[in-house]
């Protein structure tokens, strides 16, 4: 797990899912700018959870498909009671926090 600063994070996403480095460069733009006109720190603490768990999740693929398949799932509305998978949607995003230091 990279450490928790947006360039470790940038190769990190380089790394496991390039095509999504422009949305992580544009998350950190509009981040900075926020930080910048709120004068919190708040946009990059909530930039660096954001993107640090994206890539806690697809460090491991089977994990990733999983979530996605989950998202899928309730997005297509199919399920009558989508409670069992939002259930294990916040189990791995919560396990995901864990792996990254944020919990």
């Amino acid at each position: 797990m990279p450490e928790p600063t947006p360039d470790a994070l940038r190769a990190a996403v380089a790394k496991i899912a390039p095509s999504r480095v422009p949305a992580l460069t544009q998350h950190l733009f509009e981040a900075t700018t926020n930080a910048q006109q709120t004068q919190s720190l708040a946009p990059l603490r909530a930039f660096i959870h954001s993107w640090a768990v994206f890539v806690a999740i697809e460090r491991h693929p089977q994990r990733a498909a999983r979530l996605r398949a989950l998202e899928r799932l309730i997005a297509d509305g199919r399920e009558q009671d989508p409670m069992d998978a939002v259930t294990e949607i916040r189990q791995i995003q919560e396990a995901a926090e864990a792996e990254a230091g944020l919990r």
